[in-house]
């Protein structure tokens, strides 16, 4: 049985959702604790013995198999290696200091069938997320020349699109036009001389007034299939080529596009409660497994919100909660857990995405619709992958939001909540959703269930995860 890349996206989170909770001492609580080998006997048992498993739960256990190996691979620093990156900074450091910053969830660490072993960005993230270990390192940095913030003046852009907005009374102004060339090289025989290597790289999405434009210049190989733009959440440009021995297998994508900066002043007064519309339920309902109304979401949201009633009132509460909160650190790949929020409420931080999906979960509690959106962003000359969406307010419509760029530091306060109405122009949008189809589909499991933002890999032998490939991604602005 051939199962495509979309049923296959709801099978793994419909039954993450349901198998996890009759099965979670099985496998689920020991893989949380880094007992793997039993946890692996306990899957390939099932897997062998049970024949009333159906090709729904023998592919979700299937996968387990897999989030396992990727565990690892994310846990791969030892106590040296974490304490001679620490000693950078505070040279007196010992083994015995890194108990008390482990207890914090500063220091991520996991103990892998008994031996102890680090997230492998632990020790950049402990002088993200402690305070005091932040300030020894800006000042260390400040002192040795290093680069200590951004050049580009983010703050300063954002109200040229507010004062441009309100001005011309149009919501989209401010555009820029980028041009783009991303690219993917399969490692030396990563697969068999001869066999067909399908490779899916991802293709900025149209989207009317605010994503335009979109060229495409060339492509490597010239065959190619471009998904089509509405029947595909994570649009993406599918290639094939023949594997060589001993030879780099290398795809690429080239385009330009222009994006525009957008805000609405919203003015919370005539913000009305969600109305009753078909095309909004899907972005008010939970989305397994990582957009659920646990109880711990609903007991951290009843603290936030407490008696207010207006939606954007509220989601201001969530907005700064999740801000002040969740400060953003590197994370472990989102294929890795089983529920990301929930991982972000125990340890108190995440990256973008995980900081996203807390808050769109937030507010889909609270009867405000929010969905997701991803690419990239650019503060020249800096740039990232970066993951932020879209919130609902009536009488405004949709409007973009990044909890991550959170509140703005100024008594300005339309800048203030600038990143809750609003967002800059230098971003790509390839992603209006999470863990949707590919088209072509995609057969075996993607390296990434959550997002699409580096690329795919596959061949007829499985999927390549990422340690099998390398991607690059440059960018230059042409006009704005």
């Amino acid at each position: 049985m051939r199962i495509n890349n979309g049923c296959r996206i709801f099978i793994l989170s419909a039954i993450i959702w349901c198998l996890s909770g009759c099965t979670s001492k099985d496998y689920r609580t020991l893989i949380e604790q880094g007992e793997f080998r039993q946890a692996t006997w306990i899957i390939q048992e099932q897997l062998k013995n049970d024949k009333a498993l159906d090709p729904e739960q023998r592919l979700q256990l299937q996968f387990e198999l897999e989030r396992i190996e990727r565990i690892r691979q994310d846990f791969q620093r030892t106590e040296k290696e974490v304490l001679d990156y620490i000693k950078k900074y505070l040279p007196d450091v010992e083994a015995k200091d890194l108990t008390g910053w482990e207890k914090s969830g500063a220091l991520e660490m996991l103990i892998i069938d008994g031996k102890k072993w680090y997230f492998n960005n632990a020790a950049p993230n402990l002088f993200r997320l402690d305070p005091q270990l932040k300030a020894i390192k800006h000042k260390a940095d400040s002192l040795a020349g290093r680069p200590v913030g951004k050049e580009f003046d983010l703050d300063g852009h954002c109200r040229q699109i507010i004062n441009t907005a309100v001005k011309t009374n149009q919501r989209y102004v401010c555009p820029v036009t980028l041009k783009i060339k991303q690219s993917v090289q399969v490692q030396p025989n990563a697969v068999p001389a001869g066999k067909v290597i399908r490779c899916w790289i991802p293709y900025p999405r149209e989207i009317p007034q605010r994503q335009v434009d979109i060229k495409l210049i060339r492509t490597e190989p010239q065959r190619h299939i471009i998904a089509d733009n509405d029947q595909t959440l994570q649009r993406t440009i599918y290639f094939e080529k023949v594997a060589q021995k001993d030879s780099i297998t290398s795809f690429s994508v080239e385009y330009t596009y222009r994006s525009y900066g957008v805000y609405a002043p919203v003015k919370a007064e005539l913000v009305k409660p969600t109305p009753d519309k078909p095309e909004l339920q899907p972005f008010l309902e939970e989305q397994p497994p990582h957009i659920v109304f646990s109880q711990a979401i609903r007991d951290l949201s009843e603290k936030i919100v407490g008696t207010e009633s207006n939606p954007y009132r509220i989601a201001q509460k969530l907005f700064d909660w999740v801000d002040t909160n969740i400060p953003w650190a590197s994370a472990r790949e989102y294929s890795t857990f089983f529920n990301i929020p929930e991982y972000v409420l125990k340890n108190r931080h995440g990256d973008c995405g995980m900081q996203t999906l807390t808050f769109i979960t937030l507010c889909r509690l609270n009867g405000i619709p929010a969905r997701w959106q991803s690419g990239w962003e650019f503060q020249p000359p800096d740039d990232s992958m970066h993951d932020w969406g879209e919130i609902y307010f009536e009488p405004y419509g949709w409007l973009p939001m990044d909890v991550t760029y959170g509140q703005r530091a100024t008594d300005d306060e339309q800048v203030r909540w600038f990143y809750l109405n609003g967002m800059d122009s230098y971003r790509l949008i390839f992603n209006d959703g999470i863990s949707d189809r590919f088209y072509p589909a995609k057969v075996h499991f993607r390296s990434e269930t959550v997002d699409s933002q580096r690329g795919e890999v596959e061949w007829e032998g499985g999927n390549l995860y990422f340690d099998q490939w390398d991607w690059d991604f440059t960018w230059e602005v042409l006009s704005k």
